[in-house]
């Protein structure tokens, strides 16, 4: 289930019981529940695949969130961020592992401790969650998506441009989203393949499930590949 209907249904859940309790006369103690109704059904509406707007949430390039967001967005946020922690210590899988040499594709690092060694470059699939602090801002690259979505061609040429010349550098790099399954495995395919370390997305994406087996990208990260290598493709004929 994607991220819209997930929150539409976490909303509805949410609004039911600030009714019940408005009816019991407790409005002001249900208030919190119509506030975290309403953030919800935004998040629902502005994640469908129809309308996608990650930038609803104002993560800026540099992966802070300005004061209205994380007033207004409190409620996700917080949620978001607790639920993410909250799922890695119940899942045995490491946070990131090396697709391949100085190459490395994970979760969101909450800690120093958490990040690859070698101070790599980041690329920052998530529109959900911040910038960790210990990531310097000229190292860092943010493609916002909402979880569950892809990046179009467009964004998948700049991430992959920018961790090219960040390998160019002698830097290693780190594609993450928030549990690093389905986002970040899409950039990283593109990566794998700029690189001339597979032929094609599907071939990287074999190489990935090898070295990381919970990935799961769906129907929509492999049609954004497929856009991309034939843009690709195309570009290079030229």
């Amino acid at each position: 289930m994607g991220i819209s209907k997930v929150m539409g249904c976490l909303s509805t859940i949410l609004f039911s019981a600030f009714i019940c309790l408005k009816k019991y006369g407790r409005t002001y103690t249900a208030a919190p529940l119509l506030l975290g109704a309403l953030v919800g059904y935004t998040v629902s509406i502005a994640s469908h695949p129809a309308i996608n707007l990650p930038f609803i949430l104002g993560k800026s390039s540099h992966g802070s969130f300005p004061l209205w967001s994380k007033f207004l967005f409190a409620p996700y946020l917080l949620t978001v961020r607790a639920y993410v922690v909250f799922k890695r210590t119940k899942r045995r899988e490491s946070l990131y592992d090396e697709i391949s040499e100085e190459l490395y594709l994970g979760g969101w690092p909450t800690s120093l401790s958490r990040l690859p060694p070698g101070d790599p470059a980041v690329i920052d699939c998530t529109c959900e969650l911040p910038r960790s602090y210990f990531v310097p801002a000229e190292s860092y690259l943010c493609i916002p998506l909402w979880d569950s979505r892809s990046p179009d061609p467009t964004q998948i040429e700049h991430a992959v441009r920018w961790a090219c010349q960040k390998r160019s550098e002698k830097k290693p790099v780190y594609i993450h989203c928030a549990n690093g399954h389905g986002r970040s495995v899409c950039v990283m395919c593109a990566l794998l393949v700029e690189l001339g370390l597979t032929e094609s997305w599907k071939d990287a994406e074999k190489m990935i499930s090898q070295k990381r087996p919970l990935i799961r990208m769906n129907a929509q990260h492999r049609k954004r590949l497929e856009e991309w290598s034939k843009r690709r493709i195309g570009s290079t004929a030229k």
